[in-house]
Parts: C-alpha cells; structure tokens; sequence
C-alpha cells in the first residue's frame, strides 16, 4: 500500500473525459470549465497531470466516442493511462505512473461521478492515497430512468459522502475548484 506521507506531491487525474462520456453530461460545459482551469494550473505549478481513458463495447478504442473532448487537450508531456474497468488503478499502470511522480496525493475530476470517479476514489484510498474531489469538476448523465437518483443529486451525494472520508495515514475531502490549492 502506498502511504501518502511517502510521496509529497499531487497529481491531478481526469477520468474519462471523452467524447462518448460526455456527450449528454449534467452541466457539461461548466464541469469541463473547472476542469480546464484545473489543468491549467497544475501545469503552472509542475503539478502532474494524468488523464485516464476508458475502453469498451460503447467507446471502441480509437473511436471518436472514444477521443477526449476537444476542449481538452492533453499536453505532449502528460501521461495517458488506458483502463477497460471502473476503477482507473485496476489492470493499468496508473499506481507505476503516481509512484514515478512521486505522488501521494490525488486530485479527481472527471465522469461519470457514479461509476469510474467514485470507483477511482475508493481505489485510490484504499491503495494508500490521501484523495481529493474536487466538487464541480465531476459529473454524470441522467439515469433516473432507470431508478437513479438526478445527475444534481447523484453528484451532490457523492460530494457529501466524500467530504467524511478517514482513515489511518490518509484524508479524503472536497473543495470547490476555486477552493483547490496545488
């Protein structure tokens, strides 16, 4: 298990912020507005960033569902990590790519707030790392079709549940974009 005192720095994932992701996203523009400004400045402060892109049967690697939005654009010098699960530390190298970072301490945007981010903070707590949400750089689509709770409820939830994450050697919390120091 990583221990985050071991590791001083951040990095900042961006889970899954592809085309077929977030085609029909709870105030997309918005939560890929926080997340730009976040990438822009983790790059101002040599804060590593991570971006995670998932494949399967609906984002056929390659596709343009696939692709990362384009009002995103990872730096040639950023890490890519590819993974087929939830869980973006699962089958991939991304626990190799934190330890060469020397980084203990997670940032997490992305999508879907319901599956990949909320699995990926449960995955990195549990591998060690102090982990932080970012509140609105995170979201989700609509599947109360289905018997879900709203996208506002959905993500609402989960920065609340988040916000009370403890547990020996490492913290979860949440803050706001505006909120996120480096």
């Amino acid at each position: 298990m990583t221990l985050a005192a071991e590791r001083p720095r951040s990095a900042l994932l961006v889970i899954d912020a592809q085309n077929g992701v977030l085609a029909a996203a709870h105030e997309r523009d918005a939560v890929l507005a926080n997340v730009a400004s976040l990438v822009g400045r983790a790059r101002r402060e040599s804060v590593p960033v991570v971006w995670v892109q998932h494949s399967s049967g609906e984002l056929p690697l390659g596709s343009d569902a696939w692709q990362i939005v384009p009002e995103l654009d990872p730096a040639p010098d950023e890490v890519i990590v590819r993974k087929e699960y939830g869980d973006s530390f699962e089958a991939t190298e991304l626990e190799q790519v934190l330890a060469d970072a020397n980084a203990g301490h997670l940032i997490v945007t992305g999508a879907q707030t319901d599956a990949c981010v909320r699995s990926t903070l449960h995955g990195g707590f549990t591998r060690g790392y102090d982990v932080t949400l970012v509140s609105d750089a995170h979201t989700t689509d609509d599947l109360s079709t289905w018997g879900a709770p709203s996208p506002a409820e959905v993500i609402a939830h989960t920065n609340l549940y988040w916000s009370f994450q403890a547990a020996p050697g490492r913290t979860g919390k949440v803050v706001s974009t505006v909120e996120m120091t480096f």
